[in-house]
């Protein structure tokens, strides 16, 4: 029998701290503490080379429950569509326009952060809209 392991989720991207933040609001997760030796984040990063500051930034389920998100300062900007993408689950159990209403809220919520709205998928029963984060990268509310 295989053990469980536990897992991260990195992102590549332009800004670690803006991107990390988005995702902190829409998944009610919180930064990470600095590393070992920092009382904050700005102290780590004035440590580093200027050219390496700001460099990554990750955070977490307070809960523990949830994947640590790991974002990673690439030079490159996105050009393709994700391989892997995040589901954010707001509407589980949920059909008709019961499970479509709580995905609209939940974008309606998004907005104003910096998601971008695709598409809605909704075939009268089941559905799922496509979103972007504030770096382009697809998500989807499910």
């Amino acid at each position: 029998m295989s053990t469980i392991r536990q897992f991260q989720v990195t992102f590549d991207c332009a800004d670690p701290r803006r991107l990390a933040g988005f995702w902190c609001e829409v998944l009610g997760y919180v930064v990470s503490p600095p590393p070992a030796g920092f009382a904050t984040w700005d102290g780590f990063d004035r440590s580093r080379a200027p050219e390496d500051r700001g460099a990554w930034y990750a955070c977490g389920d307070p809960s523990g429950a949830g994947p640590r998100l790991f974002f990673q300062r690439v030079p490159e900007g996105k050009t393709a569509k994700n391989r892997v993408h995040l589901d954010v689950r707001v509407g589980t159990g949920l059909v008709g326009e019961e499970r479509l209403a709580a995905l609209e809220a939940e974008c309606a919520r998004l907005l104003p952060l910096g998601a971008v709205r695709e598409r809605l998928l909704y075939d009268g029963k089941d559905s799922c809209i496509v979103m972007r984060d504030v770096e382009g990268n697809e998500f989807c509310l499910d």
